[in-house]
């Protein structure tokens, strides 16, 4: 089934000569069933490239998934036009009122600042406590899931001495939980990230599940109990030469920065990196769309802040971050 996007999207052009199913809205306005309604805030300087990746994960799934991309009103970055974000985004004040089935957030290059200084801090504070009453299910992924951790369950992050680069390998640590349904005993995660998770506070939080470790990378996927929050602290949806991409891009600001881990062939840089991540990204992002969206939202969304209402608190947050 195809992920319904707007018709002049450039990534419609993209996905559609990659063979991913996609659905314009004057296709989907002629059929007569409901498609997940699922939000994305986009944090990442190159949106176009960000939305195709995700929308690529989520259109190769057998689910009808109409798409809402959004955009922080506080921080508007240089590197995105004005005029694609006019055409194809909605800012958080424009859904407020609407619910949604799922919601995902995005990662965002300012890990290395604490998060309350970070400019749109107070807004995604906002959005994050909105989304637990108005969405079902909420993936974090990246400096997103670091920032959900904190804001939900005060859980720190701690500074890396050096970039945690590459694509590591992670063992799956639960099988009977859904979101791993389907999955290899190890899968690989890219990561390119200055900070980590205080796993101290992680592993003593009775309200997490952790899914997925990485004995070089650290914890590499997160679940609420009741499966209504997924952290990914890596970056499943990148495409084969992302990580090449900033690889190179820092070479040339002359950053601190090692050849990425396990990624191009023998560590040699002029070959081109391997793709292996691919097939597990796929699964991840079906299987959150199948078992913790689909399955188990309302089919009336309007029931949702009803169920949400009555949704316990998490066991290990404090008072002030519930």
């Amino acid at each position: 089934m195809p992920v319904k996007i707007p018709d002049a999207l450039p990534a419609v052009k993209i996905l559609s000569e990659e063979n991913i199913f996609v659905m314009t809205e004057r296709r989907s306005a002629q059929q007569d069933i409901r498609p997940l309604r699922i939000a994305i805030l986009n944090l990442m300087p190159n949106k176009a490239a960000t939305e195709t990746q995700l929308l690529r994960l989520i259109g190769n799934t057998p689910l009808q998934v109409e798409v809402t991309l959004l955009h922080t009103s506080s921080y508007l970055g240089a590197n995105t036009p004005k005029s694609h974000l006019d055409e194809f985004y909605r800012t958080f004040d424009e859904v407020s009122g609407e619910l949604f089935d799922g919601f995902i957030i995005t990662g965002a290059p300012v890990e290395l600042m604490d998060f309350e200084n970070v400019r749109y801090w107070d807004e995604l504070k906002s959005v994050m406590n909105w989304a637990d009453k108005n969405v079902f299910s909420t993936l974090y992924i990246c400096w997103a899931a670091q920032a959900g951790l904190f804001h939900h369950y005060g859980i720190g992050k701690i500074e890396l001495p050096e970039k945690m680069f590459g694509v590591f390998e992670h063992r799956v640590r639960n099988r009977a939980n859904p979101l791993v349904r389907g999955f290899d005993d190890s899968f690989y995660i890219p990561v390119s990230r200055h900070t980590a998770i205080d796993e101290a506070g992680l592993y003593a939080c009775a309200d997490l599940n952790i899914l997925a470790v990485s004995e070089e990378s650290g914890v590499g996927l997160i679940a609420s109990r009741d499966r209504r929050r997924v952290f990914s602290t890596g970056h499943s949806e990148y495409d084969a030469d992302t990580l090449d991409q900033e690889y190179r891009r820092d070479l040339e600001k002359n950053l601190p920065i090692r050849i990425p881990r396990h990624y191009y062939p023998n560590d040699d840089p002029s070959k081109p990196p391997r793709l292996r991540w691919r097939s597990h990204a796929s699964l991840l992002f079906a299987n959150w769309l199948n078992y913790f969206v689909y399955q188990e939202t309302p089919f009336d969304l309007n029931t949702l802040r009803s169920i949400n209402a009555s949704k316990p608190s998490a066991d290990c947050a404090p008072e002030y971050y519930i």
